[in-house]
């Protein structure tokens, strides 16, 4: 019996020659040189940086758990940048896959890090419930007033593209947050000059360290995820088995794989036992399924005639 071992490698997704739209929407940065990212990243940090200092200098646990809730977002922005940057980026001998698994990489540690950062400043704001101690309740109002103002100009700077770019949405979204947390910390701080009541600084930090925590354990379940090779969250892997099953004249798949090349490109590989005297056309048929219906953009299909040894139950 003659086997077709028809491979097929579907890229279409790297944009050679600028006809990638198979699907309406992006994962990555429509810009990969956007450089609102770089600004948005700049600015940023050097306030996380000036916060976490003010919040040592006022005493203020609360200003070091916003400076914590900015930095989670300042490393964000940063992964969404990198991930452009790192897709521009060729694949060499040896990484035939690109670079694109350092965003997964990123990920983790961005995870890992504020996990520990929740913990140095969860410890810090019990000790100070158990004892409370005088707060700067004016420089906490007035670092907070100023994290505000430059989370809503960051936030504005992607509020134009926040409907077209995935990764500009979650900018936006992510530094209007913290705009808001910026406005409760000049709430508190407000508070504590009115009535004088000190403990309320170590709660506002609570309360902002489980809003971290409450973001990052989506992050870090996600980054362990890829980082195993697992199927990126919201990939229905069987749906693609029974979607690739309905295709005229496929009888049996098998070996099928769902993987992240990075955490905004997703990977496929599988068998296909079918009958079809048009393999090609077969082939054709499949891979737009998995382009269009599922954004999967790597696709590797091997396509057989009948079971081979390596699946004996097809």
């Amino acid at each position: 019996m003659a086997h077709d071992h028809g491979h097929a490698h579907d890229h279409s997704g790297h944009d050679h020659g600028g006809h990638d739209h198979a699907h309406g929407h992006h994962h990555g940065p429509v810009d990969t040189g956007d450089w609102r990212y770089a600004v948005g990243l700049i600015v940023n940090l050097a306030f996380v940086g000036i916060e976490f200092g003010a919040g040592i200098f006022s005493g203020s646990t609360a200003l070091m758990a916003d400076a914590g809730h900015n930095l989670s977002d300042v490393l964000g922005l940063a992964m969404a940048g990198g991930a452009a940057w790192l897709a521009r980026r060729a694949s060499g001998s040896q990484n035939t896959y690109g670079y694109g698994k350092a965003t997964v990489l990123a990920a983790l540690a961005n995870a890992l890090l504020l996990i520990f950062a929740c913990g140095a400043i969860a410890f810090e704001a019990v000790r100070r419930l158990a004892e409370p101690a005088p707060v700067m309740s004016g420089l906490i109002m007035g670092v907070a007033a100023v994290g505000f103002v430059i989370n809503l100009g960051t936030a504005l700077l992607f509020m134009r593209d926040q409907h077209s770019d995935l990764n500009a949405r979650g900018a936006y979204l992510h530094m209007m947050a913290d705009a808001a947390v910026s406005i409760g910390v000049v709430i508190a701080g407000a508070v504590i000059m009115v009535s004088g009541w000190s403990i309320i600084d170590p709660l506002v930090s609570i309360v902002i360290v489980a809003v971290i925590l409450w973001g990052t354990w989506g992050l870090l379940k996600d980054s362990v995820n890829l980082a195993l090779d697992a199927a990126p969250r919201g990939v229905d892997v069987a749906a693609i088995r029974a979607a690739f099953l309905a295709l005229p004249g496929v009888s049996a798949v098998h070996d099928l794989h769902v993987w992240g090349l990075s955490t905004t490109d997703t990977a496929l590989t599988a068998h296909l036992v079918h009958d079809r005297p048009d393999p090609a056309a077969l082939l054709a048929e499949a891979q737009a399924m998995a382009r269009v219906r599922f954004a999967i953009r790597h696709t590797t299909l091997q396509l057989e005639a009948g079971a081979l040894p390596d699946c004996p139950d097809c």
